[in-house]
């Protein structure tokens, strides 16, 4: 009877929030269930018997067979608990989707730690310490069967170590399934097992049952498999009243009214019109390969796919179906052809694409004019049913939709047959007005077509639909089985139920009381009728069998323990049966080393013989082997299955498969980090991880000699002198004296030590022999040293006049220290004479001797008598006053007027050492102090010392402090405390104003020593410093121990090697890392190539890939102590201390490490980023990144190839231990496995590419080799260019960053990487390729590589014409195998010359010519707009879309007035954004910015260069790329991938700012501001603010910055700060008036810390 549906929908929940809220609150509802859960009588019955014996719950949907399984997990979970037993409970789900919902379920009841499992968490990729680890995390997991039988059979996880094994839909356990394998291959056999426990609703997975004997055969078979008795509850009385059972409703609807046969002879006439139209064009030769026919044959196949969905939408559902699918396939073909492509696959969507828009035409045709606004008012009109528009049973749906009681919420599931079903339904619903008001959406499986839906797609629909987003769910049966939807009200079977199971499952999903389970059926369809009862009836057959079992019997019958053949490992216990081994071949050859134009796979052929067959498996050319004959079987599936199971024997046997059969990817290497270093090793390598380490000190340094007392010594004397290159300084020659001899280009050198702008001094060293001394001379000479050293850079005083402590001289010989043995050498003053030319030396002794006396003077005046008055102790003769006009009274003698100036002398009272250089006229001790305390200075130094002034009528004299010393050694490191000249405003320099002392003459004593002497003081700290570098680098270089007598690496590119960046040197590692990096790659390379012969080129790429990197190279220098060499820092003068110097600036070391080497261990690493990197602490430790041991490794490498070549680059890898045989021999034996003769019959096509090369090959089977592709294997090849494409990659590598390192040495290193990036790529070698036309020599066999290499060199050749570099500008994608080609030629003519890299060079220059240099050098089109935006203070937003299998990158930039936007779209998004980012750059340009590689073009437009502004780049802020939401534009138009998009920002809500006040902060915040706002950089204007107004030292320049911020939409603002002394501070007075400007206007909220 047809029944109306009378719907009782689920009440809307009222307040309902957003749907973050609604989780929240569904999270919150399923935690306060799991409190209050409380089981019901049957299923505590049901509980009882499964904890007895395996038991299978045969109970309604909805029951709660989920929280029996909980009951059991919990009570087993506590047993091991208390026994602290180990085990495991695994819960089996056959969905994902079931995984997903059933690990929330446990994990909210059981109380025990639960994980999920399934493939898309990369599972299939773990090894055994990763599963280890699992289980020992975990005490319950929820997983996918395939995933179990996996890891069972992979010896991961075994049955024996499982107590509870839960198998959710256990009626699935049938045939091949994973519930079966696992049972069957594990249970059955283990003789400890696990408690079973399977959960089902429908027990038969098949369409019914025949008769009572065939159900209870279908019931034994499951509980034979699963070991189990079936149990259930045969008192429904409680179930009736908490599960709810649907009312099932019969709807009836009328058959067809059209007939739409016109139309199907139509389509099917197109069809077949498309299917034998041939697609590639006559002259195209790609339809004569395989994988064109494979393109071909799967294009076929979609076209019958969808002819056939076409169909089926005509007969079910109607032409405004069909018409939907037209669009819907039209629609997802024009995204997968959205990138600009001509190859054959290209031309056969496009034929598809064709097909689909001719099915929509033809549709179109049978639709008369307005059928979209009948459909839109009356779909269920009779008038739509009669012109066949929709079909009756479509209309009927609707109808039910309609009935629907708008006032309540609907949760409707609608279940159908097709894919197609879901997809086009779900798009027509919302277009018909009265049915508007519903949210539709549709779910179906995943899989390759255009109506499939990706998990994550799925889980989000689910999702939506269960918070009440979506009211009708179409669905194929993917929804039919566990899904719990509570809230579902309705469920209507738009097809019939295929199966008991089917019928069952989807019923249950109608889980609110009062719902209904609605079936449509075709009016007068016996058929149907017939269908549906024997579903029903076999239904209540299962109930009732299941009921009249004895529940208390045992499993009688034994399942069916077929011979499975298997091949067994027994060190861990895994296997491979021969059902599971031919996927294992298939994923092992997916391994292997393949591109898009070859896939390898294996062959398989069958001979039969007698009736039985014979497999003879054929792997890829580069696999462990090639063939394998199979043992006779009974048919061909067996044979195969057999042949593969020994062929996975074979590969394991030959170590490609692991102990636990998976196919080994990354091989470990003997030489690899050990253990205990791996347990430490995170980050190891890498920038991020910080390393404390010590410093290894210059040996050549260290002595005893300066502290024996008895004996003279004898020691190597190296002069140095200083020459200014403005004449008119003049500095004193030194000698250094020290114990060792020096290497030669550490004793003899030259250096430049650069002052202040335009002023350097040249520093000249050369040995000079022996120098003897006797006791009396080196006690004096380190007199010398500790006075000038301590009285300039030190102090020679400790305590004062208030102090406890009396005050102490510390140069007396009771308080004078002992020399350091780690650092004992003395620096003495030459005689002028000597200083100047090249004479014997000669020390002057007369300025140590009378340095000698001043000590001698001090110690008298400081004995340990009672202190008096410090003029009493003068020994001067008294002078009148009539004499000061003549003579001037110092401490110590009387000094005639005119010879006062640039007289050396030194405060009594404190020990500094000053520069007379004047007397002051008119002047006294009587005369006015400055400050308020001191009346005058004979107050001031009564008052502050307790001196008492003898002469005070003396006039003061004027003298020049002595300062701290300066890193000299580079132009870039004054600061701005330091600095003696300040930038202004218009870049001119500006003197700041020195200040001098003014002191009465009796406080100071003569030191007899020439000014020059003095001067040259301040040289000799950075003098040593290199001094001391270099010798730290020659004892680096005698450790590595090449020695030879053609060359010696130079000190200098040693310590070159092992200097940092943040050194701040005029040198650094970069430029000999990068070289290093190609030499290590290429030795590594070429030694893998000769030593493996055998392994194909993944397996070598792997090797290398271990052996070079960071990691590696990290622990190999480790091992050798490199870390101590490496200089981290720049140059700490103020620091530096020479023997006998006392430091001023001790940093006491709080490293928690005794001994002056760290040890290696995770104590003394860090990842913190505020660790400060190089400062190092008095006893050496200092912080180093860990890659910078890396980089140093390279480096040194690098100097040494640089010296020696490569035979001395080989050195450096035997220091380090790195294995690097590339003896000749061992080239001949490497070439011995080639095919000898396999040329010949491509003899003519040899000579011809060698005469385009330039080279006759020895073995010209190499070059066959080096130009056949992988795809030839597939048409009978035997070998493949991978092996040299392998070696011929690190050849160019090495080859051309040689000569770009060569012709250009005076390039910023990182522009040298640009240019080896450009040079070495495969794009440039592509261009080469096509070029010399090598491209037409390639062996292959693939239709889509020609198509695709055709279609280049056609666009090359056009770009060529039009003088154009392809390639540079990302407008051309080559195929990688042109460049690959290029590659492998190198590598075979590499080794056919017996690695001679000569003779390969002059082959390849001509080849690669020209070589790109810095003026032709373009940049990729991405970074190029990173770098212009940052230049000019642009924000770039940056964001990528993925579009099924495609990218869409979406690139905006706001400039002052406008927002530009540019879309792109490919395959990738490096190259999405690379293209967008092309466009963008084109609108830059039209606006007048560009790049500071073109301006050349800016002047040509505008006859001048944009000036660029001072923005705030000395923050440590990265810069301008960040991730956004886009400004909406106010423009739109069709073409959006090629019209830039133009907008004005709106005032939208303040932006919160939190500002810290400190250095830096203010400008900080503006930052973020812009940055948040989408605004243009601030630019800063600094000038020297010559107002009086702020309050400073006389002399002394302060600043005052404008600062100018231009918000688009708005005028710009320009504002002023206040005055500070220092020109970052007042860029933070400017952005913090800025800041508050901005809060006025309502743009930021400000808080200030």
């Amino acid at each position: 009877m047809e029944v109306s549906p009378a719907m009782k929908p689920c009440k809307r929940q009222e307040g309902a929030g957003v749907e973050e809220e609604e989780m929240k609150i569904s999270a919150k509802k399923q935690k306060r269930c799991s409190e209050e859960f409380e089981p019901r009588s049957y299923q505590l019955m049901m509980f009882e018997v499964a904890m007895r014996r395996n038991t299978i719950a045969l109970l309604d949907t909805g029951a709660g067979k989920t929280m029996i399984a909980v009951m059991i997990m919990k009570e087993i979970g506590k047993d091991l608990v208390l026994k602290q037993g180990r085990g495991l409970i695994v819960f089996l789900a056959p969905t994902v989707h079931l995984v997903t919902q059933q690990f929330e379920v446990l994990k909210a009841h059981t109380g025990l730690k639960v994980a999920s499992y399934y493939g898309e968490k990369g599972v299939d990729q773990w090894d055994q310490k990763i599963w280890e680890k699992e289980k020992s995390s975990y005490q319950a997991m929820v997983m996918t069967p395939q995933i179990l039988l996996d890891a069972l059979r992979k010896a991961f996880i075994s049955m024996d170590a499982l107590r509870l094994l839960v198998f959710d839909e256990c009626h699935r356990a049938t045939g091949n399934h994973p519930y079966t394998r696992i049972m069957k291959e594990f249970y059955h056999i283990s003789l400890q097992r696990p408690t079973v426990f399977g959960m089902t609703a429908s027990p038969i997975i098949g369409k019914g049952v025949s008769s009572k004997i065939d159900c209870e055969d279908q019931l034994s078979e499951l509980e034979s498999i699963l070991d189990a008795k079936i149990y259930t509850v045969a008192d429904r009385t409680e179930m009736d009243v908490y599960v709810p059972s649907a009312t099932e409703v019969n709807i009836y609807y009328g058959p067809e009214l059209f007939v739409h046969n016109s139309l199907k002879a139509k389509l099917g006439l197109l069809y077949n019109k498309f299917y034998a139209a041939p697609i590639y064009s006559s002259s195209s030769e790609s339809y004569k390969y395989n994988d064109s026919e494979d393109i071909l044959r799967r294009s076929r196949k979609r076209l019958f796919k969808w002819h056939t969905k076409f169909c089926y939408c005509i007969d079910e559902l109607g032409l405004i179906c069909v018409s939907e699918a037209a669009k819907i396939c039209i629609e997802k073909i024009s995204l997968q052809h959205s990138v600009e492509s001509k190859d054959f696959s290209a031309d056969c969507l496009v034929h598809c694409k064709s097909f689909f828009e001719q099915t929509w035409h033809l549709v179109q045709q049978s639709l008369l004019e307005g059928y979209e606004d009948l459909i839109r008012t009356q779909p269920c009109c009779p008038e739509a049913k009669e012109l066949g528009y929709v079909s009756s049973k479509l209309s009927e749906l609707m109808r039910i939709f309609q009935t629907f009681d708008t006032s309540r919420e609907v949760r409707c599931l609608v279940f159908v047959e097709r894919k197609i079903s879901a997809k086009v339904i779900g798009c027509m619903i919302p277009k018909i007005a009265s049915l508007s008001h519903l949210k539709v959406s549709y779910l179906t499986g995943g899989g390759s077509s255009v109506d499939a839906q990706t998990q994550k797609s799925q889980k989000e629909t689910l999702d939506l639909f269960r918070l009440g987003k979506i009211n009708i769910l179409f669905t194929t049966d993917v929804a039919e089985e566990g899904l719990d939807i509570p809230e579902c009200s309705c469920v209507i079977r738009f097809d019939l139920p295929k199966s008991v199971r089917s019928y069952i499952q989807s019923r249950g999903r109608a889980r609110q009381f009062g719902s209904q389970y609605i079936i449509m059926l075709e009016r007068g369809n016996i058929q149907q009728r017939n269908k549906l009862f024997d579903i029903v009836r076999s239904k209540h057959s299962v109930m009732d069998a299941a009921l009249s079992r004895d529940q208390d019997s045992s499993v009688c019958k034994t399942p069916n323990c077929e011979e499975i053949s298997t091949y067994r490992v027994e060190s861990t216990g895994a296997i491979v049966t021969s059902d599971a081994s031919v996927s294992l071949i298939h994923k092992y050859c997916d391994k292997l080393p393949k591109d898009k134009y070859f896939t390898p796979r294996p062959a398989f052929q069958f001979d039969i013989c007698g009736g039985t067959y014979e497999c003879t498996i054929t792997l890829p050319a580069n696999a462990a082997f090639r063939t394998l004959v199979g043992p006779f079987c009974k048919n061909s599936h067996q044979a195969k299955q057999q042949a593969c199971l020994e062929a996975c024997k074979r590969l394991h046997q030959l170590g490609v498969l692991d102990d636990h059969l998976n196919p080994i990817i990354i091989e470990t290497l003997e030489s690899e980090i050990d253990r205990k270093t791996k347990e430490n090793a995170a980050g190891i390598g890498t920038t991020k991880r910080k390393e404390l380490h010590g410093t290894t000190y210059a040996h050549a340094l260290s002595g005893t000699w300066a502290n024996q007392e008895t004996c003279n010594i004898t020691l190597q004397g190296y002069k140095i002198n200083f020459v200014c290159n403005r004449a008119e300084y003049k500095y004193s020659g030194f000698i250094l004296l020290l114990d060792a001899v020096l290497d030669k280009d550490v004793g003899c050198f030259d250096t430049n030590l650069y002052l202040i702008e335009n002023k350097m001094v040249k520093a000249s060293i050369s040995p000079c022999g022996p120098v003897h001394l006797d006791i009396e001379q080196m006690e004096r000479g380190k007199l010398f040293q500790e006075l000038f050293f301590n009285g300039l850079f030190g102090k020679l005083f400790r305590g004062s006049r208030s102090s406890v402590h009396k005050r102490e001289f510390f140069l007396r010989n009771s308080s004078r220290l002992p020399w350091s043995s780690a650092n004992m050498y003395m620096l003495l003053p030459l005689e002028t004479s000597t200083a100047q030319h090249h004479e014997k030396t000669h020390i002057n002794w007369d300025g140590i001797n009378a340095a000698s006396y001043v000590v001698e003077f001090m110690s008298k005046i400081y004995s340990s008598e009672a202190e008096c008055d410090l003029p009493c102790k003068n020994q001067v003769s008294s002078v009148s006053s009539n004499d000061f006009d003549e003579f001037i009274h110092l401490a110590d003698k009387l000094v005639h007027v005119e010879s006062i100036k640039d007289l050396v002398v030194m405060a009594v009272h404190t020990g500094k050492i000053y520069s007379i250089l004047s007397v002051i006229t008119d002047s006294s001790a009587d005369s006015p102090f400055e400050g308020s305390e001191f009346i005058t200075f004979k107050d001031y130094f009564n008052k502050k010392y307790g001196i008492v002034l003898q002469h005070p009528e003396q006039p003061l004299l004027l003298l020049k402090h002595s300062h701290n010393p300066h890193n000299l050694l580079s132009l870039f490191t004054s600061s701005e405390e330091d600095s003696s000249k300040v930038e202004t405003s218009d870049n001119k320099g500006a003197t700041k104003t020195r200040y001098h002392a003014q002191m009465p003459p009796e406080l100071l004593v003569h030191i007899d020593v020439p000014l020059d002497v003095l001067k040259s003081f301040y040289l000799l700290p950075s003098l040593m410093y290199r001094m001391e570098s270099l010798m730290l680098a020659s004892q680096l270089r005698k450790e590595i121990g090449l020695s030879s007598s053609s060359f010696l690496v130079p000190s200098a590119l040693i310590l070159e090697a092992i200097t940092t960046l943040r050194s701040s040197e005029q040198f650094s590692m970069e430029r000999l890392e990068l070289l290093g990096d190609s030499v290590l790659k290429y030795v590594v390379s070429c030694h893998l190539f000769l030593k493996f012969p055998e392994k194909h080129e993944g397996q070598l790429s792997s090797r290398r890939s271990q052996l070079v990197c960071n990691a590696q190279l990290h622990e190999l220098g480790v091992k050798r102590k490199l870390q101590g060499y490496i200089r981290d820092a720049a140059f700490d003068a103020r620091r530096w201390a020479a023997p006998g110097q006392r430091s001023l600036r001790p940093v006491p070391c709080n490293c928690g490490v005794d001994t002056l080497e760290v040890p290696l261990d995770q104590q003394h690493a860090s990842g913190d980023k505020s660790i400060v990197i190089g400062k190092a602490c008095d006893n050496g430790h200092r912080w180093i990144c860990s890659k910078t041991i890396s980089d140093c490794v390279e480096a040194l490498i690098g100097a040494y190839y640089v010296s020696g070549g490569l035979s001395a680059a080989l050195a450096v890898f035997k220091w380090l231990g790195i294995e690097a045989n590339l003896d000749i021999g061992m080239v001949e034996k490497a070439t011995r496995s080639l095919p000898l003769g396999n040329y010949l019959s491509k003899l003519d096509e040899i000579e011809i590419l060698e005469e385009k090369v330039g080279y006759r090959f020895r073995m010209k089977d190499l070059l066959l080799e080096a130009i056949t592709h992988a795809s030839q294997l597939e048409i009978g090849g035997s070998c493949c260019y991978q092996r040299l494409e392998f070696l011929g990659d690190a050849v160019l590598d090495i080859l051309l960053t040689w000569h770009l390192f060569q012709r250009h040495n005076t390039i910023d290193p990182g522009d040298l990487t640009d240019l080896r990036s450009a040079s070495v790529n495969n794009d440039n070698f592509a261009q080469v390729a096509v070029k010399h036309k090598l491209h037409l020599h390639l062996l292959h066999g693939s239709g889509l590589l020609l198509d695709q290499i055709t279609e280049y060199v056609k666009l090359y050749e056009e770009a060529m014409k039009n003088e154009k570099t392809s390639g540079q500008n990302g407008s051309l994608k080559a195929p990688k195998v042109l460049g690959d080609i290029v590659e492998s030629i190198a590598g075979a003519i590499l080794i056919d010359t017996n690695l001679d890299l000569d003779k390969v060079w002059g082959i390849f220059e001509p080849l690669l010519s020209p070589i790109v240099s810095p003026t032709s050098l373009e940049l990729p089109p991405f970074r190029e707009l990173l770098e212009l935006c940052s230049h000019h203070g642009y924000f770039l937003n940056a964001s990528c879309i993925a579009e099924e299998d495609m990218v869409l990158a979406v690139l905006d930039v706001q400039l002052q007035d406008v927002l530009l936007t540019r879309r792109a779209r490919d395959k990738n998004r490096k190259a999405a954004k690379g293209q967008a980012a092309l466009r963008l750059l084109k609108d830059m340009e039209e606006r007048g910015l560009f790049h500071t590689r073109h301006v050349f073009k800016n002047e040509l437009c505008e006859g001048k260069v944009v000036q660029s502004k001072c923005y705030p780049s000395d923050l440590d802020i990265e810069v301008p790329l960040r991730d956004c939401k886009l400004s909406q534009p106010t423009q739109l138009t069709m073409d959006m991938d090629s019209v830039p998009y133009l907008s004005e920002n709106g005032l939208g809500s303040p932006v919160s700012l939190t500002v810290k006040m400190k250095k830096g902060g203010p400008r900080t915040a503006l930052y973020d501001l812009c940055k948040q706002s989408h605004w243009p950089m601030p630019s800063f204007d600094a000038a020297v603010d010559t107002s009086s107004g702020i309050e400073r030292k006389k002399g002394t320049l302060s600043f005052t910055s404008t600062i100018t911020l231009h918000i688009p939409g708005s005028d710009m603002i320009k504002l002023t700060g206040e005055s500070r002394l220092d020109k970052k501070s007042s860029h933070d007075s400017a952005a913090h008036v800025m800041l508050y400007k901005l809060e006025r206007l309502g743009r930021c909220r400000i808080q200030e810390l």
